[in-house]
């Protein structure tokens, strides 16, 4: 048999500086080590995971010294939940940092001429800013390294939570998450000691059994608030009783639903949530500043909408003035969603064109607009890359404007070459993945000048960032 390697230690290694998705990094004869679990400051001995020529990945397993800027983190489970990995970094650190990251991966990967980056907007909350959360039921508790050799402590205990960082079937135990306002924690709560109390039995994400399985709870600026629990059984017996006790705890509550998954997968998308109180759906509003216009969205338990609605409307907002709309520009809104970024510029466009994979997003935009009165806006249902034909864009209009938020993929390099085909003198490039977007910039370069580099933060605390790239036709 082959003997195992002995794990490598690093001692006292000097944290210099942030890499990117959430690891900071050192260097240690002329080698690049990417760490978890540190930040830029701290001294650390690290454990070597995987390493290359140039460079290796490890994890802090004692800490010599605390970097000068740390501070204490607000929430008890820091990480552990998977969560916020930044919650010990002042917030201008955090914005530091995120700046550095688009700059450096624009650079690195994109390879392009750039102008000097705007300073990133931050978020003007960073505790409770989120309106949409999900939590998880299972019956499999993580289990912290202290807890790990105390009796009285058990591993299969029923826990209401977030998913541990790096395990599909085990959950931290959640007292209070600080990212989304209340009634947020004591819902979840609730529920949790009613199941106890009745012995209802929580997800086994092994077996794939058992009744309470999740729960979805948004809570808008509007005051409206939703809130969908998704079990495992398809047992009225068992969901109305819970359904009436929870409308009976939290009045507040605008629409209750309940969803019967009984696949192996947590996606609801292929499923039809049940409104047991209200119209199944909720509004929320965002303000356009520049228009003093207020816009209405319809949003539904499976609809995408903005998480951090504030900041939304910073980003729609930022969007918009890269556009350079005077009021009569054809604009193609690419990866359209649900219609919010089209719907919020409307004012300034003569014609908006929506175009979006998904259907029911699609019905969706096409609500939001009849429910903002606009009689400029057309939707289309189908993949880009399908429906952005030649064909498309003659009996639709020349392009004056693109705006294009694809997902964290990137586009289709087909989309590309559509977009330099079609040859539109202004492009709007949002993105949530600087690494796929400085991808699609350079294959983007050989016809388009990067005019505007704007970062975004819309989710404090973890490595996430938004970037509104404009692009102007050479």
């Amino acid at each position: 048999m082959r003997r195992a390697k002995k794990p490598k230690i690093i001692n006292q290694l000097l944290v210099e500086d942030y890499a990117a998705e959430g690891k900071s990094l050192a260097r240690i004869d002329g080698k690049v080590i990417f760490i978890e679990g540190a930040l830029p400051g701290d001294r650390v001995d690290v454990r070597i995971h995987k390493s290359k020529k140039d460079w290796a990945e490890g994890s802090v397993i004692h800490f010599h010294e605390y970097a000068p800027h740390r501070i204490a983190a607000r929430c008890a489970h820091m990480g552990v939940c998977g969560g916020c990995q930044w919650q010990e970094l002042p917030y201008d650190w955090q914005l530091r940092y995120k700046q550095q990251q688009v700059e450096q991966t624009l650079k690195r990967i994109g390879k392009i001429e750039l102008p000097t980056l705007d300073p990133i907007v931050g978020s003007q909350s960073i505790f409770q800013y989120r309106n949409k959360i999900e939590y998880t039921f299972s019956n499999k508790r993580f289990l912290l390294p202290s807890e790990l050799s105390n009796p009285d402590i058990s591993a299969t205990t029923n826990v209401a939570g977030f998913h541990a960082r790096g395990f599909f079937d085990k959950v931290v135990d959640i007292t209070t998450c600080h990212l989304q306002a209340e009634p947020t924690n004591q819902i979840r709560l609730f529920i949790k000691s009613y199941a106890l109390e009745r012995q209802l039995s929580f997800y086994d994400y092994r077996l794939h059994t058992g009744f309470l399985r999740n729960l979805q709870i948004r809570i808008c600026e509007t005051g409206q608030i939703m809130v969908n629990l998704i079990v495992g059984e398809n047992n009225p017996a068992l969901i109305l009783p819970l359904m009436e006790a929870l409308q009976k705890e939290f009045p507040s509550i605008t629409t209750l639903l309940y969803t019967v998954n009984l696949k192996w997968n947590d996606s609801i998308f292929d499923l039809e949530p049940i409104a047991f109180t209200g119209q199944g759906f909720i509004e929320e509003e965002l303000f356009n500043t520049r228009y003093q216009k207020k816009f209405r969205f319809k949003i539904g338990p499976r609809s995408f909408f903005q998480t951090n609605t504030r900041q939304a409307e910073k980003l729609y907002q930022l969007t918009e003035e890269a556009a350079g709309l005077t009021g009569q520009e054809t604009l193609y809104d690419l990866y359209c969603g649900t219609g919010s970024i089209g719907i919020f510029m409307s004012p300034g466009a003569k014609k908006i064109i929506g175009v979006e994979q998904v259907a029911a997003a699609i019905d969706d935009a096409r609500e939001n607009a009849q429910l903002n009165n606009l009689n400029n806006t057309s939707f289309f249902a189908g993949d880009v890359i399908d429906i952005c034909t030649s064909d498309f864009f003659a009996t639709q209009g020349q392009a004056d404007v693109v705006v294009t938020d694809p997902p964290r993929a990137g586009m289709h390099p087909k989309l590309i070459e559509k977009l330099i085909e079609i040859n539109a003198p202004t492009v709007v490039y949002v993105s949530c993945n600087p690494a796929t977007q400085a991808r699609d910039l350079q294959l983007l370069d050989t016809h388009y000048q990067v005019t505007k580099v704007q970062p975004v933060d819309m989710f404090p605390h973890t490595h996430h960032i938004e970037c509104v790239v404009l692009l102007t036709l050479k």
